[in-house]
């Protein structure tokens, strides 16, 4: 079973508020009383084993602000990302990032 994606985007401030206001909708207790092993098979029922060495992808910070651009993209591209629910263009995005973040790490 597939969780419904759902992508969101907040400034660092907004994240500072929400946090100091205690928004969460997890409930902590219950998540802090379930073995790590339930959590991890959960985790891969929803949404799939971790790839290897997906530590490396880890990004800390706030990310820069996007600009907006027209693009012109291939159909079947377009389609296969729109296929797969909203938030198509940040995922077209996290693309582009990695594949610019692998170019950069193999120096070209």
């Amino acid at each position: 079973m597939r969780k419904k994606e759902r992508i969101v985007s907040y400034s660092a401030k907004e994240v500072s508020r929400r946090i100091g206001r205690g928004e969460s909708r997890t409930d902590w207790r219950r998540v802090k009383a379930m073995p790590q092993a339930k959590v991890e098979r959960l985790a891969d029922e929803e949404e799939g084993p971790l790839p290897e060495g997906w530590e490396s992808t880890i990004e800390i910070g706030v990310p820069e602000p996007k600009q907006a651009v027209h693009i012109r993209l291939d159909q079947g591209v377009l389609r296969w990302f729109k296929a797969h629910g909203p938030g198509y263009q940040t995922r077209i995005n996290a693309v582009l990032r990695a594949f610019v973040a692998a170019r950069q790490r193999a120096g070209r």
